[in-house]
């Protein structure tokens, strides 16, 4: 059925922006935003935390008025019991955004969880972003249009974070144009696009079920990571993009043709229009 369903979407990997038509004419606002996923901060030396900073005045000369992640913010899951060094990108990367004299939203990737620690310390899993960082799901408005970050991390969306999100969406006008981030996507064709088969990671598992919960509200965007693979697929009127990667192939080049680069999306009103952006990093050998 996942096949079936699959296929019969608007599929692109052209970096080329692509304009959201409404049948309304009203115009309520207009804006810019960022949207940084992947960006995969560590203890290398790559120059990573050169990366995300060019990238931030990248995205501040293009004028916009924040900058929304899409989780891998670090690369932390991999580290096991090395505390020290998962709280120092943490850190580091706190200090960053702090000093990037923008508004940041993050969202919360697989690689951002800790396991290094007990199950019952408040840091496991989720615990190190949301001492450093910001909550792991959160929603927040910015000139008539309402932002849900979700937490899909542990590819799943839980039965407290599903409740959360009802009352989230209960007193949302269903005219409200709504658009989410999360991480492990909604939907994609990553794995049949590169591998041709298809597989439990392309999506988080009970994406239909968070997708229905909005059926009778003004989705309009849902912006992905994880994949570090710029993908477009646009079905029942909304449109899904997962944005490459700010660190591209893990900071060492393009991958599969995905520069490192941001999204920035375009709001005029209540229709919106985005392009991938090349931010100009180069692989220092």
């Amino acid at each position: 059925m996942k096949k079936v369903f699959l296929f019969v979407m608007l599929l692109s990997f052209q970096l080329t922006g692509w304009k959201q038509i409404s049948a309304s004419s009203k115009k309520k606002s207009n804006f810019s935003f960022a949207f940084f996923t992947d960006i995969h901060l560590n203890k290398g030396e790559n120059n990573c935390f050169l990366g995300i900073e060019k990238a931030i005045e990248s995205a501040k000369s293009n004028s916009v008025d924040f900058i929304l992640t899409g989780g891998d913010n670090v690369d932390i899951d991999g580290l096991g019991k090395d505390t020290e060094t998962a709280h120092s990108l943490y850190q580091q990367y706190a200090i960053t955004i702090a000093n990037s004299g923008i508004d940041y939203y993050a969202t919360i990737g697989n690689h951002d969880r800790y396991w290094g620690c007990k199950k019952s310390d408040s840091l496991y899993n989720h615990g190190l972003f949301e001492k450093y960082i910001n909550k792991s799901y959160y929603s927040y408005d910015h000139k008539g249009w309402h932002f849900i970050v979700l937490n899909t991390s542990n590819y799943i969306v839980d039965e407290v974070q599903k409740d959360w999100l009802a009352a989230d969406l209960e007193h949302l006008d269903a005219k409200t144009p709504i658009i989410i981030s999360c991480h492990v996507p909604f939907l994609s064709v990553y794995y049949p696009s590169l591998q041709g088969r298809y597989t439990d990671t392309d999506t988080f598992s009970n994406f239909k079920e968070i997708w229905d919960m909005f059926n009778n509200k003004n989705l309009k965007l849902v912006l992905q990571g994880h994949m570090h693979l710029y993908e477009e697929i646009k079905v029942k009127g909304v449109q899904f993009i997962t944005a490459g990667a700010i660190s591209a192939s893990w900071w060492g080049g393009n991958y599969h043709g995905t520069e490192e680069g941001y999204l920035k999306v375009n709001i005029d009103g209540i229709d919106f229009d985005w392009e991938y952006i090349d931010y100009g990093w180069d692989v220092k050998k």
